[in-house]
């Protein structure tokens, strides 16, 4: 029997959801066969069956063509070179997808109406595999923020109900002192919300550069400044009299919050985006923010209707707080579950700490869910200091031996390291940074510190031990960049900075 075998691109609904892109397409094989014997036919055995007997003698199928519906169509010539198509409409058989959450990512169950409404054209293989159970859990992290808006807003009208809610009184009287009055109103409420948009000027012109490199912290962040805003609202109706004031401070807070927010969703929804899909990616990602907030706001009218919670202020601020604290927890787990391929900080420290200690390094999966999304990379040791200039390194020494010690041994790296031997309880390391040096060189002086750090309790030498962690280096970073390839981490996106703080130009010979 002879047989060839046309191989189409289309999406791949493999399990491992840390595949480069590159990577995340796979081969829909359309055969072709010249034999009358279909035996190894795609199709189940009674499709089969129903195709043979309605196939005419001396037909042979060619090419079987898939669709996205499930449906599939042989076609056929026959001696004549007259050609006729036979179409299965029966549910192809699903390609495996197993995931610990969820065992088939096509959602055969889901009407297609609704699945092309909610998620991106080509859904699953147009989006990272992440994609689904991320929205999943986005879903009810969005329903709860709008509860909590709804108790908020209800606490805030409370507070303007009083008598002294706006700080303008009545407005009663004459017409021009009434106009007058509902012109101070006015002044102040977009005053409140000025001050809130000159903070989200500040964060975007001040920390623009950060998102990239860890949206999941960002994005967690912003829910605790967001949850603080709050807290200022909902002491409103307790002290009517600094309405404006608190209220001022609480969309401060919230408006800080939105600046750290949108920035490290714009991330998130790139990272989703394997397909160059970003804008109906973030469409579709509204469609369910839209439909959380009005099941949120919905449920919020519901518990503000519930006997004591609108008329009983801790009661109302019990039930925020729990709703809160349930937000929160949601959104943590939302964050949780995202699987970056790309390299940042504190993933960087993960995988180095284990090639350095264990000669293998994690795959992106479970570096992920190693990752500590709070933490501040700062705060992890080994303590690495980057930026520091050269005479803060050589201890203010002015002797010229120590630099060009430094320099004859950093001469092949773009990077100079050495150990800060003035903090004999903690290992700390200081990094500055040549001209021209790149996200590659913070991470080779990464690898070095972490072997430093494996090794100090052997030091008897410094600058020998400095010299034999370069050797190693040199040694071990070319299979160290080899394991990242394997385990499909994105070596071309590597998210490390260099310090602009302070650089050094070689201007001479040593």
């Amino acid at each position: 029997m002879s047989s060839c075998t046309l191989q189409l691109s289309v999406p791949n609904f493999g399990s491992d959801s840390c595949s480069r892109k590159i990577k995340r397409r796979s081969r829909l094989q359309i055969l072709c066969t010249s034999s009358t014997n279909q035996s190894n036919s795609p199709e189940g055995e009674g499709d089969e069956g129903d195709f043979q007997h309605r196939r005419k003698e001396g037909q042979r199928v060619i090419l079987v063509e898939r669709y996205g519906n499930g449906t599939s169509k042989r076609y056929m010539v026959d001696g004549d070179s007259q050609l006729s198509t036979f179409l299965d409409k029966h549910e192809c058989e699903t390609i495996g997808f197993q995931t610990s959450q969820f065992s088939d990512t096509n959602l055969p169950w889901l009407p297609l109406i609704i699945k092309d409404f909610i998620f991106p054209a080509g859904f699953p293989g147009s989006v990272s595999d992440d994609y689904l159970i991320y929205m999943l859990l986005q879903f009810p992290t969005n329903v709860t923020a709008w509860i909590c808006h709804a108790l908020v807003t209800s606490s805030l009208l409370k507070a303007r109900q009083s008598n002294s809610g706006l700080g303008v009184g009545s407005f009663s009287g004459t017409t021009a002192a009434a106009a007058a009055a509902a012109s101070a109103a006015a002044i102040r409420w977009v005053s409140k919300d000025g001050i809130g948009a000159v903070g989200r000027l500040f964060i975007g012109g001040r920390f623009g550069s950060l998102f990239d490199d860890d949206p999941k912290q960002w994005r967690m962040y912003a829910d605790f400044i967001g949850s603080a805003g709050s807290i200022f609202d909902l002491t409103t109706p307790i002290y009517p009299t600094y309405f404006l004031p608190l209220a001022s401070l609480g969309n401060l807070a919230k408006a800080v919050a939105r600046g750290l927010k949108d920035p490290s969703s714009r991330v998130i929804q790139n990272h989703f985006a394997i397909s160059e899909n970003l804008g109906e990616v973030a469409a579709k990602e509204e469609v369910w923010e839209v439909a959380a907030q009005l099941l949120g706001l919905g449920l919020g009218i519901l518990i503000l209707s519930t006997p004591g919670v609108s008329t009983s202020y801790p009661v109302l601020v019990s039930t925020w707080m729990g709703m809160r604290l349930l937000h929160l927890w949601l959104r943590y787990q939302s964050l949780s579950v995202l699987q970056f391929t790309t390299i940042n900080l504190k993933r960087a420290r993960i995988l180095v700490r284990a090639h350095v200690s264990e000669s293998t390094v994690p795959r992106c999966r479970d570096c992920n869910r190693m990752e500590n999304i709070l933490s501040w990379s700062r705060f992890s040791k080994p303590r690495i200091v980057f930026g520091v200039s050269l005479e803060e390194m050589v201890g203010g020494e002015r002797s010229g031996s120590m630099v060009k010690t430094l320099l004859k041994l950093y001469a092949k790296e773009k990077y100079i390291l050495v150990v800060n031997q003035q903090q004999p309880k903690d290992f700390e390391v200081f990094v500055s940074f040549k001209f021209g040096a790149t996200s590659l060189s913070v991470l080779r002086s990464m690898w070095q510190t972490y072997w430093l750090y494996e090794n100090w309790a052997r030091v008897e030498n410094v600058v020998s031990l400095l010299e034999q962690s370069l050797i190693e280096l040199e040694l071990g970073f070319e299979n160290f960049l080899q394991q990242l390839k394997e385990a499909e981490w994105d070596i071309n996106q590597i998210n490390l900075k260099v310090s602009k703080e302070t650089s050094i130009e070689e201007v001479g010979t040593i």
